[in-house]
């Protein structure tokens, strides 16, 4: 059985408090996007591979990931899966098309739809609200991509309301320069406040409004730092974006246009997607 992981951008991002345990509070609105992953598992025979329990191979393609293997997300959504429930072997094939240290949410989505893979293969019976549960356990942001439709978070970003947005009528482009920015050290360069607008009044004004008031507040310290993401979101509204925004805690830049952009000459050495909402 195959899925096809999509990635999400922030419409805005407040980091509102410091939680005793480390964490921040924050306030943001994930809206899912079209561009994919896409993974498949295939059950094996018991035994064809020998040795640990609940046994495993990943066979990962396109974009090459870092760090050790068992630290993947899908892997990690497996072994939380195995350790409840009596599974065969599996292979897992992930072909990675969402660029990791973006602020889109590729390696949280994989591991999401890994649950909901999971649970339909081999028919689990797990509600969508035990799904849930169990992707907040890998991640702030995993919950989300069971829902996987626009949503206010709040909390450390588990804590999900519908919100109505819709943004089909415009294109999209999404930039993400050569850079990888550990989401620690984005949290680590800010400081937390409370907003004076919430989100979920400023996305019912106009878009063309949302250049003035709809705000990341990663955005400024990282610019400073990373000067080049603050070009993309100039290039982009240089353009004729009617908002920009980077992601998350970066380092992808989008744009949403009324009109399709002519990029020729422009982020040749970024990864850019361009796609109708």
């Amino acid at each position: 059985m195959i899925r096809f992981p999509n990635a999400k951008i922030n419409l805005g991002l407040h980091v509102t408090a410091r939680r005793e345990d480390g964490y921040h509070d924050l306030e943001t609105i994930f809206y899912p996007i079209e561009l994919r992953d896409a993974l498949e598992i295939i059950p094996l025979p018991e035994g064809s591979i020998p040795g640990e329990e609940n046994p495993y191979r990943l066979f990962q393609t396109g974009i090459s990931l870092r760090g050790d293997e068992e630290e993947n997300l899908v892997v990690k959504a497996w072994r939380m899966i195995a350790s409840e429930k009596k599974l065969p072997p599996i292979e897992i094939h992930l072909l990675k098309r969402i660029p990791f240290g973006a602020g889109l949410g590729g390696g949280s989505s994989d591991a999401a739809f890994m649950l909901q893979l999971l649970n339909d293969t081999f028919a689990l019976g797990y509600s969508e609200a035990e799904l849930m549960r169990r992707a907040a356990r890998l991640g702030a942001d995993c919950p989300f991509f069971i829902i996987n439709r626009p949503a206010l978070a709040t909390g450390t970003g588990e804590i999900l309301e519908p919100v109505e947005v819709d943004l089909s009528h415009l294109t999209m482009v999404l930039v993400k320069p050569d850079l990888w920015i550990s989401t620690a050290e984005a949290y680590s360069l800010i400081r937390p406040k409370k907003p004076e607008q919430s989100l979920r009044e400023i996305i019912s004004l106009p878009i063309s409004d949302w250049k003035e008031c709809l705000k990341n507040d990663f955005e400024t310290a990282l610019f400073k730092k990373f000067p080049e993401i603050w070009q993309i979101k100039q290039q982009l509204y240089g353009q004729g974006a009617v908002y920009a925004s980077m992601s998350g805690s970066g380092s992808a830049v989008y744009g949403l246009f009324e009109e399709t952009p002519d990029l020729k000459g422009l982020f040749n050495n970024h990864f850019v997607w361009m796609n109708k909402l």
